[in-house]
């Protein structure tokens, strides 16, 4: 089975991870605090296979991960 996180066919919540520790896209993902916004992304895209379906979600994860890039951009100023 594919593994969690970049591909449409998730396995339940925790099985695979569990098994083959946690996948590092998403273990980034987290960090931004935006992995809600992702999960939704991922269901609607699982759901879907179109991402034109899935907009709404689209955008929220894109304007959490824009809200992280300002907030790291602030927090270290290019020199």
């Amino acid at each position: 089975m594919a593994k969690p996180g970049h591909s449409w066919s998730r396995a339940p919540a925790g099985k695979e991870e569990d098994e083959e520790g946690e996948d590092p896209l998403d273990a980034r993902i987290a960090r931004t605090g935006c992995l809600e916004q992702h999960r939704e992304l991922q269901e609607c895209m699982e759901q879907h296979r179109d991402w034109r379906h899935c907009q709404t979600q689209l955008r929220a994860f894109g304007a959490c991960m824009a809200r992280r890039e300002q907030g790291q951009s602030r927090a270290h100023p290019a020199q």
